[in-house]
């Protein structure tokens, strides 16, 4: 299988997950382990990263425990920061965040939207690696699993300005899959904060939600059909997913709706589904007088989600509708003490719920802050082209390499770009500082993540490889010329790597280890180049052939 093939259908996996169906969920999981296990042979950074969501995010939508999520998370995280993936890295904290809401943990789900939100905050490049249009892509795909977890939250208005700047991202380079999903997510959002806004007795804005929500729905239906090669029938979108039925229904209650939402109650998919559907069915049977059957959809929900820890500002919105209907059965006088005593409780909860607005601003903006007092810290230590370490860096682990015995055996390797010089001249500065920075991150990610890359100066790196015997090192070094050789013209201009590659030895300093792996590279150059010479003693492996020959006298 290709990499397009495999990150697509990873991508499809992620798309899928949304709806699980029953049986289904052990097979998706599995499919996407096996993407992962074959993404992580392969090593491309960005490729691991996005199968990682995958599998992440199939975990978080199916009958999984949240628990079997947390070593992928962490993964995550550590993958997409190591290898400079800032969005992948913010999407990694809001799926950390879906995470610990879905096991009832909202304040740690809050702390993780603000560290996604302040990564995001930071001025973005667009990866070239992948293109704009795929950076573009991904970069939607991660506000709206921000989005997403505002809106569980109940943080409405920043989760809109999220979902805004989605659709921005949206409109220009996605699919009908993306558009559908984005209009999709608006209208679930339109519905959760319309409903709070009735528990504060604010009804004229959340009908004026309940319509833009509706609006919306009957909006989508076109590209949602254009993005279902799956669909269970030719039914319109209200008929087959619960949002947008109950987004009509809330908009314009009445007897034409319950027979659509009944059986959308019954193929609700999570809480938040069932919450909503059963609110609108209720609100339709009260239209019709038929009372009895509202509080009996709406009790019926409440003993479906008994045990369920998520959706808390939902499930107030279903009691409240349930005490609402229950309570025409009551005397007027105790019905408006009822009604009182409610109506000050929500006020006094949507004053909470104004503080984790302020919690959520005032955490991520320290988490901005943070990050930048670490960049600014980082700086002194990283090349500013490539974004590896720079040369003091170097100096500083390997001096500590050298200095612990424990390290041993250490690899270092010298390498020098063949025929950077003519790109120079050929072409500009510019395309020399891309190809530089192309090489660079083909050599990051042709070695383990402990492994060191840095840059040592001009078109030369330097790879550090503590605990690599020699073998081990130059069988990395040697994916990394192929890795080099494979790429398209258009982004290496035909440079290709000459790498020396030694072993230190006892007693030696880190001086003369890069001197010997300098002599070493130098080997390789004269072999033609485009390949590694290994040295260990007085041995050394031909070049391109990598087999080992006596050589008299060597460095």
């Amino acid at each position: 299988m290709s990499d397009a093939w495999l990150v697509g259908r990873a991508r499809e996996l992620a798309m899928s997950s949304g709806g699980d169906v029953e049986g289904q969920s052990d097979a998706v999981v599995a499919e996407a382990d096996r993407l992962l296990a074959e993404a992580q042979r392969r090593g491309e950074p960005r490729m691991v990263a996005q199968v990682l969501r995958t599998s992440c995010l199939v975990r978080l939508s199916g009958a999984h425990s949240p628990n079997e999520t947390d070593p992928l998370l962490d993964e995550m995280i550590a993958h997409t920061r190591r290898h400079g993936l800032t969005v992948m890295e913010a999407g990694a904290h809001a799926l950390r965040g879906r995470r610990f809401f879905l096991g009832g943990y909202e304040d740690e789900a809050l702390t993780s939207a603000a560290r996604a939100l302040a990564i995001l905050d930071e001025d973005l490049t667009p990866d070239t690696l992948i293109g704009v249009r795929s950076w573009t892509r991904l970069l939607s795909a991660v506000l709206v699993d921000i989005g997403q977890l505002l809106s569980q939250l109940g943080v409405y208005e920043i989760a809109a300005g999220v979902f805004n700047r989605a659709g921005a991202a949206i409109r220009g380079d996605g699919g009908p899959y993306e558009i559908a999903e984005h209009m999709i997510n608006q209208t679930r959002l339109l519905l959760g904060w319309g409903l709070r806004l009735e528990r504060v007795g604010q009804y004229d804005k959340a009908a004026e939600k309940f319509l833009t929500a509706s609006a919306i729905a009957a909006a989508a239906e076109m590209p949602w059909r254009n993005s279902q090669p799956t669909r269970l029938s030719e039914a319109p979108a209200a008929d087959q997913l619960p949002v947008v039925g109950a987004a009509h229904a809330l908009a314009r209650p009445g007897a034409e709706h319950i027979d659509r939402l009944r059986s959308l109650g019954d193929i609700a998919a999570s809480p938040r589904e069932l919450i909503m559907v059963s609110i609108a069915l209720a609100r339709c049977l009260e239209r019709e007088d038929r009372f009895s059957e509202a509080i009996h959809v709406l009790a019926g929900a409440a003993d479906r989600l008994l045990n369920d820890t998520t959706e808390n500002t939902l499930r107030l919105c279903l009691m409240r509708e349930f005490a609402r209907l229950s309570g025409s059965e009551q005397t007027e006088v105790g019905a408006n003490a009822l009604e009182q005593y409610a109506t000050e409780l929500e006020h006094e909860m949507w004053q909470m719920g104004e503080s984790k607005v302020t919690s959520l601003q005032t955490r991520r903006e320290h988490e901005r802050l943070s990050r930048e007092h670490g960049a600014i810290s980082q700086q002194a230590l990283q090349d500013p082209l490539t974004g590896l370490p720079n040369r003091r860096a170097l100096d500083e682990r390997l001096e500590a390499l050298v200095a612990a015995p424990g390290e041993q055996p250490l690899a270092v390797a010298l390498v020098d770009l063949d025929g950077f010089k003519g790109v120079n001249d050929r072409a500009s500065h510019a395309e020399g500082d891309d190809v530089l920075r192309v090489i660079a991150s083909t050599l990051r990610s042709a070695v383990r993540g402990d492994d060191m890359v840095a840059r040592y100066g001009g078109d030369e790196f330097v790879v550090l490889l503590p605990g690599a015997p020699l073998s081990a090192a130059e069988a990395a070094l040697g994916r990394a010329v192929d890795a080099v050789a494979r790429l398209p013209m258009d982004l290496s201009r035909g440079v290709t790597l000459s790498i020396g590659v030694i072993s230190l030895r006892p007693q030696e300093s880190a001086a003369q280890a890069l001197a010997r792996a300098d002599a070493a590279m130098y080997l390789a150059k004269r072999g033609g180049g485009n390949g590694v010479a290994a040295v260990a003693g007085d041995t050394v492996s031909e070049p391109n052939s990598r087999s080992a020959v006596a050589v008299e006298g060597a460095p």
